[in-house]
């Protein structure tokens, strides 16, 4: 019975996130005011109903993702007060999934080579983003963004060092997220940006969900 729950929940948030991708793709904004969250509701619940709170990691886990439902809502708006804001949450969400990952154990200390290497390919795919920040709005906005790369880093990082493939592909694909969202933001807009954003920010969110309860 239980397992039917958690795989209905599955099923709404993955009907959820196609809604939002389609509504971002078509810039419906309207679409996208109610599809944004609601998509992160259900991937919680999906987790509350996997038994998340039972253990240490998945309690965290839930922490992180409900940061991630904070910072979805801030980035619903397009003002720079705004994007710090969801940069905030953000923040403190790649942090509770670094210590979601540490209580999780990280028996394979060799993969951090691996998460390193992922890590390096993203900064040299987003190396104007400082430069850019920076002369956009000086220090103030530089600062905030140089501590959340160097946060989503170590994320991405002892994600490999899980051991836990479905972990370590999740944050990888959230930093290519990031990566692309940060880029479309500081250095040249594309039209392609925002539906790869969030297609790859929602398999991101759902891989690592998948991962964490599956080892808890």
């Amino acid at each position: 019975m239980l397992l039917s729950v958690i795989w209905a929940l599955a099923g709404v948030t993955g009907v959820l996130a196609v809604v939002d991708w389609v509504a971002v793709a078509r810039d419906d904004r309207r679409t996208e005011q109610w599809a944004k969250p609601a998509t992160l509701i259900a991937l919680i619940a999906v987790a509350l109903a996997g038994g998340a709170l039972e253990a240490g990691a998945g309690t965290w886990l839930v922490v992180a993702l409900v940061f991630g439902l904070l910072g979805d809502v801030m980035l619903l708006g397009d003002s720079a007060a705004r994007f710090q804001a969801g940069l905030a949450a953000f923040l403190v969400g790649h942090l509770a999934y670094v210590v979601c990952f540490v209580v999780l154990g990280l028996p394979s200390p060799a993969l951090a080579v691996a998460g390193v290497a992922f890590v390096v390919l993203a900064l040299g795919a987003g190396r104007q983003v400082l430069p850019s920040a920076y002369r956009s709005e000086g220090w103030g906005l530089a600062v905030p963004v140089a501590a959340y790369m160097l946060v989503i880093s170590a994320m991405a990082i002892t994600a490999w060092m899980t051991g836990d493939p479905r972990v370590a592909l999740g944050a990888s694909v959230f930093v290519a997220s990031d990566t692309i969202l940060a880029m479309d933001r500081f250095v040249r807009p594309r039209s392609w940006a925002r539906p790869a954003i969030m297609v790859t920010y929602h398999l991101g969110q759902a891989l690592i969900v998948w991962g964490v309860l599956a080892a808890s």
